[in-house]
């Protein structure tokens, strides 16, 4: 269930007016830019940028980004952007910052449906003029490179790990796949890759070729039914058999693949919970959680939170956020 409860009645001509009464002379009005902005839906809000441009020959999001600064900045920014553009995005900070937030790919194509996934790529190959398929596989496979040039050069034995490249062809399977969205199971077949998968996570040099080629391939109900399967067979579930048996990337990349698949809202309550209690709060992270579920089911994501915490979300982010930043925030999760 979403936060967000935009009017119907809008006019993006007068929300186009108040932005720009906001905006101009000396100084922002940055409660006018959150009270409009965070109160209006996806449509609403490229209704509202194609109005600012024809009245104003501007573009919206290129004038707040001259206005506004820091963590706010960055949130509006993001907030503005169509859904796809806006995942485009998320991927391409990851991939260009070359850090380590690979998860952030794997949570983008697990979560999607099919045909949102079809988006983004297609909106990642307008806005950068790659494919996220290339940019994912030269960035991994060009980290691989770096590690072996690195270790050349203490003049020890180069070996790339078989993980390491087990993770670059998980990478680029997740995000290249296009799932059957239907409902039907196979109860013989989820029995027969809840094997696999416990025989790969068992063994940890071996299968890994299968693993990818499962999750990679699957419908979410087929794979929901093998992960269930595993559970019922062998008295754990497969994420917490994960974390008992270690902690590389293609693991690390496994089991952020199947919370995703399994249930994603209880995946992006512990994302809120990891960064929130962080010493510095993530606010990437806080961000990418608010800006992409707002719209979808962040309340229900923030009922988790509590069930799990014994605090309030917004309570939590008010005291881990300041300013507009943190007014942005509350707005999102319908608190202003």
């Amino acid at each position: 269930m979403a936060t967000l409860i935009a009017p119907s009645n809008h006019s993006p001509q007068e929300d186009a007016e108040a932005l720009r009464d906001a905006v101009k002379g000396w100084g922002t009005d940055e409660k006018a830019v959150i009270a409009i902005l965070c109160h209006r839906n996806a449509y609403q809000r490229q209704q509202i940028r194609k109005a600012y441009q024809d009245l104003h020959g501007e573009d919206l999001i290129k004038r707040l980004e001259s206005e506004l600064s820091g963590d706010f900045e960055r949130g509006m920014y993001r907030w503005i952007l169509e859904p796809a553009e806006r995942y485009a995005l998320l991927a391409n900070v990851v991939i260009r910052n070359a850090n380590k937030d690979y998860h952030v790919i794997v949570e983008i194509s697990c979560v999607l449906e099919p045909e949102e996934l079809l988006a983004v790529k297609r909106a990642y190959q307008n806005r950068y003029k790659h494919s996220l398929e290339e940019d994912v596989a030269a960035h991994t496979s060009g980290h691989l490179r770096q590690a072996k040039f690195s270790i050349e050069l203490l003049h020890a034995e180069v070996t790339i790990s078989c993980f390491e490249i087990h993770f670059m062809q998980l990478l680029v399977g997740l995000v290249s796949t296009f799932r059957y969205g239907g409902d039907e199971i196979n109860a013989r077949l989820a029995k027969n890759e809840a094997d696999i998968l416990h025989e790969a996570i068992k063994d940890k040099k071996n299968n890994h070729e299968e693993v990818i080629r499962v999750l990679s391939t699957r419908s979410k109900t087929q794979l929901v039914a093998t992960f269930n399967r595993y559970r019922d067979e062998h008295g754990i579930s497969i994420t917490k058999k994960l974390l008992d048996e270690g902690s590389d990337d293609f693991l690390k990349a496994v089991h952020v693949a199947i919370r995703c698949i399994n249930d994603h809202k209880k995946y992006y309550e512990k994302v809120l919970r990891n960064v929130i209690k962080r010493v510095g709060t993530d606010e990437d992270g806080l961000t990418r959680v608010f800006v992409t579920r707002a719209e979808k089911d962040l309340k229900d994501i923030q009922e988790l939170y509590y069930k799990r915490n014994s605090v309030q979300l917004e309570d939590a982010v008010a005291r881990e956020t300041s300013g507009d930043y943190k007014r942005m925030l509350l707005t999102l999760l319908g608190k202003h």
